[in-house]
C-alpha cells in the first residue's frame, strides 16, 4: 500500500503552505495561508481519505 506523506507535503509546499513545527508523536504542524489554519500532518499517511482530509483542511482542491 502506498504512503501518501511525501505527496501530501509536496502539494502543501507547492500551494504556499509551510512547516511550522514538530508536533507530538509522529505529527508535524503545517500552516495554510489559504485557510489561515494549522494542519496536522502524520509521518505515515496510509489512507487516501486522510490525505484528502488534509488537502481539504488546507483549502487545496486535490483528490488522491
Amino acid at each position: 500500500m502506498p504512503g501518501y506523506e511525501n505527496d501530501v507535503k509536496t502539494i502543501l509546499s507547492q500551494n504556499g503552505c509551510y512547516f511550522l513545527r514538530h508536533g507530538k508523536g509522529d505529527n508535524d504542524v503545517w500552516f495554510s495561508p489559504i485557510t489561515e489554519l494549522s494542519i496536522t500532518v502524520d509521518h505515515k499517511i496510509v489512507s487516501r481519505h486522510t490525505a484528502n482530509g488534509i488537502m481539504k483542511r488546507a483549502g487545496i482542491k486535490w483528490h488522491f
